[in-house]
């Protein structure tokens, strides 16, 4: 049995780009062709309005499924498996410890923290919602028996209201999440999760740092070290540590950054 850590830009959403442009297309050569038209004007402006709308799908659409190979856990650039490691890289857990992954998706991140860390346990929480309908609690606990990996669990849980009491695990660490959170203040929600972990703990977050997004992450960091974290560090990951600026801009990545450090 192999594990199913499905793809971050799924298949579906390439199908759809690819179904919009053959709609488009379909379009375009029947105003092209089909002699119903009688305003030769009309007729010209639904071909200009059809034959842009066409382009802008096929380039989309060759977006798309340029995003889905480079996400594929089976391909041959394999992205998302480097950048998983390259997270997990980040954690060690003591023995009988807790570590916890905020928004575990297919489960990838805490499998591969629970492997590195044997003797810790790790649960993963996720809301599991409709936008990422393939991922789930089951498949989180498929993936972890196809490892054979036993010390994880897996529950529904909220990111910006994380139902752990403070200083409850020896570390926490997320991927891509928090962009995906609709929120005005995105570092409230990097403070929750930091909430929930113990004095000494280690701290690995990826995610679009962009100002943007989350505002200004350099004084987030001030504001970190003086509540006496013990190390902070924002760490550029587009400059070939997971992919490569060219990758970073036409993924439209960019920002991309590993926030690390220990309370």
């Amino acid at each position: 049995m192999k594990p199913d850590y499905k793809n971050w830009f799924p298949k579906g959403m390439v199908y759809g780009f690819f179904s919009g442009t053959a709609v488009c297309l379909a379009f375009l050569f029947i105003v092209l062709f089909v002699d119903f038209i009688p305003m030769k004007s009309f007729q010209t402006m639904l071909v200009l309005v059809f034959g842009v709308l066409s382009v802008i799908m096929i380039v989309i659409s060759i977006w798309g499924f340029k995003m889905h190979q480079a996400f594929s856990y089976d391909g041959k650039r394999q992205m998302s498996r480097q950048i998983i490691e390259g997270i997990a890289s980040y954690i060690t857990i003591p023995a009988g410890g807790r570590g916890l992954d905020v928004g575990c998706g297919s489960g990838a991140l805490a499998i591969a923290v629970a492997k590195k860390n044997p003797d810790a346990m790790v649960v993963g929480i996720d809301r599991w919602g409709k936008e990422y309908a393939s991922f789930s609690k089951t498949l989180c606990e498929n993936n972890a028996k196809a490892e054979s990996v036993t010390n994880t669990s897996f529950f529904p849980g909220d990111a910006v209201n994380l139902n752990f009491e403070d200083e409850s695990f020896d570390a926490v660490f997320s991927n891509y999440v928090y962009h995906n959170i609709p929120s005005s203040n995105r570092q409230e929600i990097l403070l929750e999760t930091l909430r929930t972990l113990k004095k000494g703990g280690v701290f690995a977050i990826h995610d679009i740092f962009s100002q943007n997004k989350y505002g200004d992450m350099h004084a987030f960091l001030v504001t970190l070290k003086s509540m006496g974290y013990e190390s902070v560090e924002l760490i550029d990951t587009t400059e070939g540590m997971f992919m490569t600026p060219k990758e970073a801009n036409w993924m439209m990545l960019s920002g991309s950054a590993l926030l690390v450090g220990r309370k």
